[in-house]
């Protein structure tokens, strides 16, 4: 499997404008690149082949009076804009044809030169790592990096990342093989909210940390500051990096945060089961700050990683379980509760149960028996299972799996 090493460098104010002039002219390659491709598709429909469009917009290019400058930079780092443009259309087709999951993908759009972000990529060919640890990038030169961990392997290629607070970054792709922990017995289901991040169910619970909510005020300070500074101005500019570093302290201490949550669940667990939230459509009601603030989908995304690196499984029921209507114990469907209600005693065998806490266990037990039920398990828990059943992913089958709740997910109805 491929993973990221992110490092922190610092580029010498020499090399700053030099990555500076190579975002812009892997910018503007990529920009006429598109332009070129958008031209013969209005024109007769046609696909210029990569080789050819580099040959346009890179080597005959810069024999141009318009764009000599081109040579100034590394060509690795122009033909990886010609790779990205590439797989930006894979995923619009890809997308379109219904071979890619999730939100519909668009075209391709034009680079715009005023992005607070800006990368380039350099593949094997054009960086090296040095003996001293020096980082060095073609037509750039040496960069010092804060090595904080050494690399598994050798990486096939870095990501030379500025964003909007200044910083500068090499993101390095490496290759490294699953190591799979020690197996454990215990599993558990996870219900996430706002007042309380997460209850799992086994009992524990995990605090809303709330980032942004706690620098909100130091983030009006700095934003009104912004406000009153003179457009196009240097106080201005210098303003916007203040806001910046502002909400870029609030995002690493979310992801650190994050990180170190879903480490500690996998760790602890074999397998771990959630709910799938609608979070889009969340965050498009009046709790659209606090649904951004917890960031859900950042740990579940993070969550799934580390369980495909470390040998655990993480499953999610439907959203359309009705898991805090359904007591865990007499599995009883009582019917929908508003929100203040933490609190409810079950109509079928009256046991009182907190709203989160049996909603968590609910989401254990059809996630168990919705696990059991794929393709080489037993038809129901209860059968004696005569081999391991495979553990399968979300987004395994081509198509969209039935909604399954109470018997035909295995939950025994009474």
């Amino acid at each position: 499997m491929h993973l990221r090493y992110s490092f922190r460098i610092d580029p010498s104010p020499g090399q700053h404008l030099t990555l500076a002039r190579t975002f812009g002219c892997a910018r503007v390659v990529y920009n006429d690149a598109l332009a070129a491709r958008k031209a013969a598709y209005a024109a007769d429909k046609s696909r210029i082949p990569t080789g050819e469009l580099a040959r346009r917009v890179i080597t005959q290019a810069k024999k141009t009076p318009e764009r000599s400058w081109l040579a100034e930079v590394s060509v690795d780092a122009l033909q990886s804009s010609l790779r990205d443009l590439d797989t930006a259309y894979a995923n619009f087709f890809a997308s379109v044809t219904g071979k890619r999951r999730g939100r519909r993908v668009g075209l391709p759009v034009f680079k715009s030169k005023r992005e607070n972000r800006q990368s380039v990529r350099f593949s094997k060919n054009g960086f090296r790592l040095r003996d001293n640890g020096l980082l060095n990038l073609a037509k750039i030169g040496d960069v010092r990096v804060r090595w904080s961990r050494p690399l598994p392997s050798a990486p096939s290629s870095v990501t030379v990342i500025k964003d909007a607070a200044g910083r500068y970054f090499a993101s390095f792709v490496v290759e490294v093989e699953p190591s799979d922990l020690a197996p454990v017995e215990s599993e558990v289901g996870i219900d996430l909210g706002l007042t309380t991040y997460a209850v799992l169910s086994d009992g524990k619970t995990i605090d809303n940390p709330r980032f942004l909510r706690r620098a909100e005020r130091q983030l009006r300070k700095a934003q009104q500051t912004l406000s009153r500074k003179a457009k196009g101005s240097k106080n201005r500019a210098k303003a916007r990096i203040k806001v910046a570093r502002a909400h870029t302290r609030v995002a690493d201490a979310r992801r650190d945060w994050c990180h170190q949550t879903a480490s500690r669940l996998i760790r602890d667990n074999q397998a771990v089961y959630l709910e799938d939230l609608a979070v889009s459509g969340l965050a498009r009601t009046r709790m659209a700050k606090s649904v951004h603030d917890a960031a859900w989908g950042t740990f579940r995304r993070v969550l799934e990683e580390k369980a495909a690196r470390y040998g655990r499984h993480v499953g999610v029921v439907s959203r359309w379980l009705p898991s805090s209507q359904t007591c865990h114990l007499c599995w009883v469907v009582d019917g929908k509760k508003p929100l203040h209600v933490r609190e409810w005693t079950c109509g079928g065998c009256g046991a009182l149960h907190d709203r989160d806490l049996n909603a968590s266990r609910v989401i254990l037990a059809a996630g168990q028996a919705e696990r059991l039920n794929a393709p080489g398990g037993p038809v129901s828990p209860g059968v004696e299972i005569p081999r391991q059943a495979r553990p399968v992913e979300r987004g395994t089958h081509p198509k969209a799996q039935p909604v399954t709740t109470g018997s035909q997910a295995g939950i025994p109805l009474l």
